[in-house]
């Protein structure tokens, strides 16, 4: 199969690349500790998707997202979600206002929402009501109220916080809700290492600004080097393979997942696997994708779209866990060789 012929050349990758290494550094100067996360949130931005951090509080969700909204130059906003946090509060309400002209009408004056980057923060303490009306915002970049349909700024993200640890006065997000974001992506303690540092570089927790920062137009640079990233073939089936055998009864599903598995991913985890390895392979600086770059994302993309049965949580069996063992034992070839015949290079 010949090569397509908008395949990108080093010349034309190279400058976005650089862009988006030069973003990376500057949240690992920033931001201490977490050099592998701020790599998988970039991703998930440069795939035009939307994340969620999950972690307890303090550990520096709120610093990461505003970091990136200064570091690419976007439009920033946060809230804070709470139980009596209401629709209107989040996409914006219409208001009875005097008109030059002497009569009163109703003007709409925009939410929070109308944003680049919005820090939906504490997700999970919102009502099921005002949950649901990100829906149609982060499926389809627009806002409708009585009639009018408005689209958001572009670009357009939503980084959600969650407090995995905490259960009293919050809502879990429905399946349908937490399978549009992207990558769910884990805050960890960090090391005392990296808390030396952040007490002696960081006083009161002040984080340094940016010695560098995208310029207008920067960003659409990157995002035009991604949509010709190119995805092979064979790795395309490998994506394929490996969301068909989240499902249980599948001719590649492992044992485990037969047994702790109720519903597997749907199509959609396969095309943000797609999408996000080319982000990958871009930031990687290859103008194709490889299977590396698959095992990378597959895991922020996968481990939130395994919905488990009661078996899993006796056995105290994670999704991260299951995601991890497709990953060993899924042959990318598809050949199904014998575990004692290794290939050798032409």
């Amino acid at each position: 199969m010949s090569e397509p012929t908008s395949i990108l050349k080093p010349a034309e990758l190279e400058p976005a690349a650089e862009l988006a290494r030069k973003a990376l550094e500057q949240l690992d100067r920033i931001l201490l500790g977490r050099s592998e996360l701020h790599r998988l949130v970039l991703i998930g931005i440069l795939s035009k998707g939307h994340v969620l951090l999950e972690g307890v509080p303090g550990l520096g969700k709120t610093a990461l997202v505003k970091t990136i909204g200064q570091v690419l130059r976007l439009d920033f906003k946060r809230i804070q979600f709470t139980p009596d946090l209401m629709p209107g509060d989040i996409l914006g309400t219409h208001i009875l206002q005097d008109t030059d002209s002497g009569k009163r009408d109703l003007v709409f004056q925009p939410g929070p929402v109308f944003t680049n980057i919005l820090l939906a923060d504490e997700i999970n303490r919102a009502s099921p009501k005002t949950q649901s009306a990100l829906l149609e915002t982060m499926q389809e970049n627009c806002v409708t109220l009585l009639g009018t349909t408005r689209p958001l700024p572009q670009p357009f993200f939503v980084l959600a916080s969650q407090n995995p640890i905490e259960l009293e006065g919050t809502y879990p997000l429905p399946e349908a809700q937490i399978d549009r974001f992207l990558f769910r992506l884990l805050f960890d303690q960090v090391n005392a290492d990296v808390l030396d540092r952040i007490i002696s570089e960081r006083r009161r927790g002040e984080l340094p600004a940016p010695t560098w920062q995208m310029e207008r137009g920067d960003l659409e640079t990157i995002f035009r080097a991604m949509d010709r990233i190119y995805l092979p073939r064979p790795v395309s089936r490998y994506v394929a393979r490996l969301v068909a055998a989240t499902h249980p009864g599948g001719g590649e599903a492992t044992e485990s997942v037969n047994r702790y598995i109720a519903y597997g991913a749907s199509p959609r985890a396969a095309i943000a696997i797609g999408e996000a390895a080319r982000a990958h392979a871009l930031v990687a600086g290859r103008p194709s994708v490889g299977f590396e770059d698959v095992k990378a994302v597959a895991q922020a993309v996968l481990n939130h779209r395994l919905l488990l049965n009661y078996q899993a949580r006796f056995d105290r069996m994670t999704s991260s866990k299951l995601v991890a063992e497709l990953l060993g034992q899924l042959d990318e070839t598809g050949l199904k060789l014998p575990n004692d015949v290794e290939l050798q290079p032409a």
